[in-house]
């Protein structure tokens, strides 16, 4: 068996910046566990565990994504998802070209053919930052949502950028986390097809 998922990727540059804006909204970044850089990357489609005699079906199968145009993202806001009462995992919201909610509404159509079921939740351009393992003190979550009277969340840079590929990625459990090996990268067009 092989766990499997794809994935958008963000350029190096973002990555960097975005953790630069992180450790500068609280104080002592480095007492947290943080994703690492090469995790940050905005999953369009976990498939899960499948046999790995599928691997190259699936290569093929969502070859079309090559098809589509560079995504233009901006950062949108930071926010937290819930278990119970308890923030559990840190994000960072993407506002993104409508095109992708297609993209990945075709990736579930065209995966089911391997038994791998559609998504049930509405998709959320997010890039996860922090996988909570501790309760956190009211402060540190203030500090990456900080609402305002009209409703306004932290304030964010107006960083835009292009993501101008997506990759089909393996991911293996082991004791210290999970590790990451790109099997398939498919490039996207430019934009206007320049």
């Amino acid at each position: 068996m092989i766990r499997l998922f794809i994935a958008l990727n963000i350029p190096q540059k973002i990555k960097e910046e975005i953790i630069q804006l992180r450790n500068s909204l609280i104080n002592n970044p480095f007492d947290y566990k943080w994703e690492p850089p090469d995790k940050l990357h905005l999953t369009l489609k976990f498939i899960g565990e499948v046999d790995e005699n599928l691997d190259e079906k699936i290569q093929k199968e969502i070859s079309f994504i090559g098809e589509y145009e560079a995504f233009k993202c901006t950062l949108s806001e930071f926010g937290f998802f819930y278990s119970g009462n308890e923030p559990r995992i840190l994000w960072l919201g993407l506002n993104i070209n409508e095109k992708i909610f297609e993209l990945v509404e075709m990736l579930n159509e065209k995966l089911v053919k391997f038994g791998i079921e559609k998504e049930k939740k509405k998709f959320k351009p997010h890039l996860t930052l922090m996988r909570v393992r501790k309760n956190l003190d009211k402060n540190f979550i203030n500090s990456f949502v900080r609402w305002t009277p009209d409703g306004e969340n932290c304030k964010l840079p107006d960083t835009e950028f292009f993501a101008d590929s997506i990759s089909l990625i393996k991911s293996e459990l082991h004791s210290r986390g999970s590790r990451y090996t790109e099997i398939k990268n498919y490039k996207l067009q430019l934009m206007g097809g320049k």
